[in-house]
């Protein structure tokens, strides 16, 4: 039996997560991610994605993020007709997330199409895909529950484990043998996807449960960064809300419409319940951010106890309380930009490349009342990374605008683990037959700190994936 791996994707790289392993030439995938950063060099990377689909058996989605799930309806679209494995609420955040990157190709190539017809220049940009293309990978989509063994080719085995990240994320940990008999010959692999922290509300920590790998394809986003802790990020919080409501400006929260909004809404409803903050209107304006709530709501099986027994016991919504709105239409939108503060207002996209959010900062950037507040990773050359590293002046929609609101950084609500995380997480784990760690979906500078940090800890047979590089499993 003859095994290797390489990375088309996240290899070098945060965004773009698209992993192989061959087994005697057959392949099997796991995720199939969108690129993300600068407009144009993604686009290109993403119009660049080729595969030999008829050589993939499976694909295999660790969880719903547009950088792990946004090339599917390419992939099907060039051809591919086989199995998408995802856990159920995976399937559901996959499907919204593929189908709002439908409708944005759709809205840019329609304004792209107009600025270039008004220079009478010709326009020949079209989406990748379209909403067609997005259910026909959905209707491809096989879920699989947490903890529960598959075999998704004879020699095969998938088994999810909850990794803590975000509603369904999920540890892929495949078992190989030609020969189940023998049971001493099988090579496991665990790919992680993107590792999730303990203190995290609604969903449970991390699973540490999994039989112990041979090798593990680690992510590394913050392989060289600690987080602020908890308690230190509601304190942060509840200052920045102060703040800004004693200037009576508008704090704009740049957010993934997935898992990050819901937990905002969830510590602001803590922190208003528990009078440490003024009631201030608080608009959640993402339509994306509003479906998926609604797909949090029908998946208690990824809650944690807590959230449980808030929410199934009690029937408290934790997603949802008195001065909180969920703001869909385009009017409604318009009408914040119109309002006085202080507001609180979560808008999607999370790297502010896209979405409501722009037309938030464009309006209020200026303004020295308000508040840009960074709670997330900002890939580099994405708009909220030139925020997040203090430049005065940016562009937003074409237009230069100066940067005289407040810039918040609160690192503590990410939904990756850090350094310290990870290797806590490790040791949890059983990796007794652990031959190699490979890093994944990190920039450089983030893996070889964690290389450094692996190595203090004990784990010191590391290797940072490069692009398309072959490796060898034995």
């Amino acid at each position: 039996m003859s095994v290797k791996c390489y990375s088309n994707g996240a290899a070098q790289e945060v965004t773009g997560s698209n992993h192989i392993f061959e087994i005697d030439g057959r392949m099997f995938m796991v995720d199939c991610g969108a690129f993300q950063g600068k407009r144009k060099e993604s686009d290109e990377k993403n119009r660049s994605f080729e595969i030999d689909h008829e050589r993939v058996e499976s694909v295999v989605l660790t969880h719903g993020h547009l950088d792990h799930c946004g090339l599917l309806p390419l992939l099907t679209k060039h051809g591919y007709k086989g199995n998408i494995y995802a856990t159920p609420a995976t399937r559901d955040i996959a499907n919204l997330v593929m189908m709002d990157s439908a409708r944005i190709q759709a809205r840019d190539a329609e304004f792209l199409g107009k600025q270039a017809s008004k220079k009478g220049e010709k326009f020949s940009w079209k989406p990748l895909y379209d909403e067609n293309d997005c259910v026909a990978a959905a209707n491809q989509i096989v879920s699989l529950s947490y903890n529960r063994k598959m075999y998704i080719a004879p020699d095969v085995q998938l088994e999810f484990f909850d990794a803590g990240h975000i509603l369904g994320s999920a540890f892929a940990n495949f078992t190989i043998n030609p020969n189940p008999a023998n049971p001493e010959k099988e090579l496991r692999l665990l790919y992680t996807g993107d590792i999730g922290r303990k203190c995290k509300p609604i969903i449970r920590n991390p699973a540490t449960n999994m039989p112990a790998p041979d090798y593990i394809f680690l992510e590394s986003t913050y392989g060289n960064k600690l987080h602020d802790n908890h308690d230190f990020a509601m304190k942060e919080l509840e200052r920045i809300v102060r703040e800004a409501c004693q200037r009576k400006g508008k704090i704009i929260i740049p957010s993934f419409a997935i898992e990050r909004a819901q937990e905002l809404v969830f510590y602001l409803h803590l922190l208003t319940d528990k009078k440490k903050i003024p009631v201030v209107p608080i608009y959640v304006d993402s339509p994306m951010a509003s479906n998926a709530t609604s797909v949090f709501r029908v998946h208690p099986e990824c809650y944690d106890e807590s959230v449980n027994e808030a929410f199934l016991k009690h029937h408290k919504n934790p997603f949802g309380f008195n001065s909180l709105t969920y703001t869909t239409s385009v009017e409604d939108s318009k009408a914040l930009n119109k309002k006085e503060g202080p507001m609180i207002i979560i808008s999607a996209d999370g790297m502010c490349e896209a979405g409501r959010v722009l037309y938030h900062l464009a309006n209020d950037i200026s303004n020295p009342r308000n508040t840009i507040m960074i709670v997330g990773y900002m890939a580099e050359n994405t708009l909220g990374r030139r925020i997040f590293d203090g430049q005065k002046e940016v562009m937003i929609l074409g237009d230069k605008y100066k940067v005289e609101a407040k810039v918040e950084k609160c690192n503590g609500f990410s939904a990756h683990a850090d350094y310290s995380e990870m290797i806590e997480w490790l040791k949890e784990s059983d990796t007794s037959r652990l031959k190699k760690i490979f890093l994944v979906h990190g920039e450089t500078d983030q893996q070889e700190g964690f290389k450094e940090h692996l190595a203090e800890a004990g784990f010191n047979n590391v290797e940072i994936i490069e692009p398309e590089k072959e490796y060898i499993l034995e």
